[in-house]
């Protein structure tokens, strides 16, 4: 399970514990300079070091760490993780791939409105890269728990919201973020929520498209859903059906 910006690797627990349950071996590595908790995290913002890290160094942790297995591994990544969960497919890592609400792969032009609002700030065109980014509550309201309870917002931010890198956001804009679209891939499947300000459906639903191999199996599914989809009271219905698609497959 590969965790996407600005949150930690925590994200995951609950998912975790599903798969588990049915029997799976389930890994949640942190990105590198991520290992603490969102608490200790904060605490030490700004960090030079995780300032410091970029995309490739962050595919290349999780590159280690699926070379240390015994078996190629199901990938599943959310947001900035689902992006790389679609790098490592397309360079031959995994045995399949779930992508949640994932930032698209280079050369698709994100120009949907609410994601230029929810991750312009990331970039850091505008501001020193030599420090980390750390959401502000405001923006989290927006861009992960739009439409949630306060008090979910607010416990959600403190338990999960960790500074993220400038230069790591960067990477999505280069070549470390590239697919090969017509290249021939183990099963990919990509969720996407009409509710997500951060990923819009519609910007997944244009990623699904590039997709353009006939004999790959690539699945696209859409649900009522905001960025937060691993923390909203759906979570499990989510985690069922991805269960049961990679059975299928």
């Amino acid at each position: 399970m590969i965790t996407g910006a600005y949150v930690s690797h925590a994200c995951w627990n609950d998912w975790r514990h599903f798969f588990e349950g049915y029997g799976y071996t389930v890994i949640t590595p942190p990105w590198p300079h991520k290992e603490a908790d969102a608490a200790t995290l904060r605490l030490n913002h700004p960090d030079r070091e995780l300032a410091s890290l970029t995309m490739q160094q962050t595919i290349d942790s999780y590159i280690d760490v699926i070379n240390g297995l015994s078996e190629k591994p199901i990938l599943m990544g959310h947001s900035f993780g689902g992006l790389f969960a679609q790098v490592l497919l397309n360079r031959g890592y995994g045995a399949a791939a779930v992508a949640i609400h994932a930032v698209p792969p280079q050369g698709i032009f994100p120009y949907e409105f609410s994601f230029l609002k929810s991750n312009a700030a990331t970039l850091g065109f505008f501001s020193s890269l030599d420090e980390p980014y750390l959401m502000p509550f405001k923006k989290w309201q927006y861009v992960f728990t739009n439409g949630m309870p306060l008090e979910v917002q607010k416990n959600s931010y403190y338990d999960l919201v960790i500074p993220e890198s400038k230069r790591a956001a960067r990477g999505g804009l280069t070549s470390t973020a590239h697919v090969d679209f017509k290249k021939e891939h183990p099963p990919l499947l990509l969720l996407a929520g009409r509710q997500d300000n951060c990923i819009p459906a519609h910007l997944c639903k244009r990623v699904y498209l590039s997709y353009q191999n006939k004999n790959s199996v690539t699945e696209y599914v859409e649900q009522d859903r905001n960025h937060f989809v691993l923390g909203q009271p759906t979570w499990k219905e989510d985690a069922n059906y991805i269960l049961n698609w990679i059975r299928r497959q």
